[in-house]
């Protein structure tokens, strides 16, 4: 019995199989062409953007069974290795034996043609990991996940699941999806008409979090460095290239870092990732590069070469306001800075990424460190190319005084979050943290222009088909 074999390993390392040997493989048609006496079959099983030709001798083989093999069918063959005789392979396969495992009618087949738009195959997220390009950003993704968590756990952090059903909201702003088992016609009343969440399942209002920050700061103060990967939802009505109603988060915390040390491992986690995909995906950044993105390698590889530029809010809105720049959004101190101020700074002035520090209190959350100034806190966002913000951080106020009076300024229910402001109370300590969005990471390492096509479901408004 033969062992099947992954057609990445047959066209990477052919010597582990060895030429003039038999193989098995299974996997998806991509095309099929030839003549009367022989066919040429692509197959491509997932593992490797390339696929392998299969070369079948007609006489060989079952008419019914070489006409079922169509553009999308499934097989598996049997076959001896070969040095490929034709140019774009190094080795083929002359096949032996040919079982069709599943057919695909080439009259309905939705990827029966190429050159489909991103639109188009937006709307079959079921079969679209199926094209080269999906199979690239899969395989991609994988890589940066994995590679996240090699990089903390090489660093010594913990990795902690945050609860996705939370009773606050971190960001304050509201926009979240209910979690609730009342009765969504008739929910219990309290005497003033509102919601009696006191029947509900939790005995509370609760939401789907949108960051595990907060309970990433409660384990930071107890075990040192840790840092959360998982699901983040918001529900806000937005219709962009660049948001989801369900994304990823990594966010870091860490005991006794001050805001340098948080820009520090920033920097260097993010040349960490583009690192290792040049070194484990560059086939899929080639594809990529050569469909989408003609300057996606070089762009990744400045990411590793230049030393991110370090400044302040306030030198960066001195900088804008005398860029001589006709901005949609016209810049002055307090405003929150936009994608295009961002972008500015990072393609056209510094051509490099771009850290900004010491932000306006009144523009960041409240459980930002204050400055001593009493108008900026120690926030940082890390700024690159195309993408603009893509990390957002600071150190935590860890002042059980100065927390509590932020969060009465903001009015923000004290009530729920009394934990959080207990560990200022026992022991606090300096610490900070910051959250990277996944789907903005993948963005850039992968060149595409929207963020729907780089996660496999995508969720945004009227959207949850798959």
């Amino acid at each position: 019995m033969i062992a099947k074999t992954k057609i990445k390993v047959l066209l990477k390392t052919p010597e582990v199989v060895g030429i003039g040997n038999d193989v098995k493989v299974e996997g998806w048609v991509r095309t099929k062409r030839g003549n009367k006496n022989i066919a040429f079959i692509a197959l491509n099983d997932g593992s490797i953007i390339h696929s392998i030709q299969i070369v079948a001798e007609v006489a060989n083989f079952d008419e019914e069974i070489l006409k079922q093999i169509t553009t999308g069918s499934c097989i598996c063959v049997e076959g001896t290795l070969v040095n490929s005789q034709g140019q774009g392979q190094s080795v083929e396969i002359q096949a032996k034996k040919i079982e069709v495992y599943g057919t695909a009618d080439a009259e309905i087949y939705p990827l029966q043609k190429k050159g489909h738009t991103l639109e188009f195959l937006r709307e079959i997220a079921h079969l679209r990991p199926r094209t080269n390009t999906f199979g690239a950003i899969l395989r991609l993704r994988h890589a940066m996940a994995f590679a996240i968590h090699k990089f903390f756990n090489d660093k010594g952090f913990y990795y902690l699941h945050a609860p996705i059903i939370t009773g606050s909201d971190c960001e304050g702003a509201g926009s979240m999806f209910r979690v609730t088992t009342l009765d969504a016609v008739n929910p219990p009343k309290n005497s003033d008409g509102t919601v009696n969440y006191n029947e509900d399942f939790f005995g509370k209002q609760t939401n789907l979090t949108v960051s595990g920050q907060l309970e990433g700061e409660l384990a930071a103060l107890a075990i040192g460095e840790i840092y959360t990967f998982g699901p983040t939802f918001r529900a806000e009505n937005s219709n962009t290239p660049r948001h989801l109603a369900e994304f990823w988060m990594i966010e870091p915390e860490m005991a006794f870092y001050d805001i340098t040390d948080n820009m520090d491992l920033a920097e260097e986690m993010l040349k960490y990732l583009m690192n290792y995909a040049i070194e484990n995906c560059y086939d899929d950044l080639e594809f990529l590069q050569k469909t989408y993105d003609s300057e996606l390698i070089e762009r990744i590889k400045s990411i590793i070469n230049n030393k991110f530029e370090r400044l302040t809010y306030t030198e960066a809105i001195d900088i804008l306001e005398k860029s001589g720049q006709k901005f949609e959004f016209p810049v002055s101190w307090g405003c929150d800075l936009q994608a295009e101020h961002e972008r500015f700074l990072v393609e056209k002035y510094f051509q490099k990424p771009v850290i900004l520090t010491n932000y306006p209190k009144e523009i960041k959350a409240f459980y930002m460190k204050q400055n001593d100034d009493g108008k900026t806190v120690r926030a940082m966002d890390v700024l690159f190319p195309r993408i603009g913000e893509i990390i957002g951080g600071s150190q935590r106020e860890e002042n059980f005084d100065k927390l509590s009076k932020r969060i009465e300024e903001l009015n923000l229910p004290a009530k729920d979050l009394w934990w959080y402001l207990e560990t200022r109370k026992f022991g606090t300590a300096p610490h900070s943290g910051f959250g990277l969005g996944f789907e903005r990471l993948i963005l850039f390492v992968t060149g595409m222009a929207n963020i729907r096509d780089v996660i496999p479901f995508p969720r945004t408004p009227k959207n949850a088909e798959f």
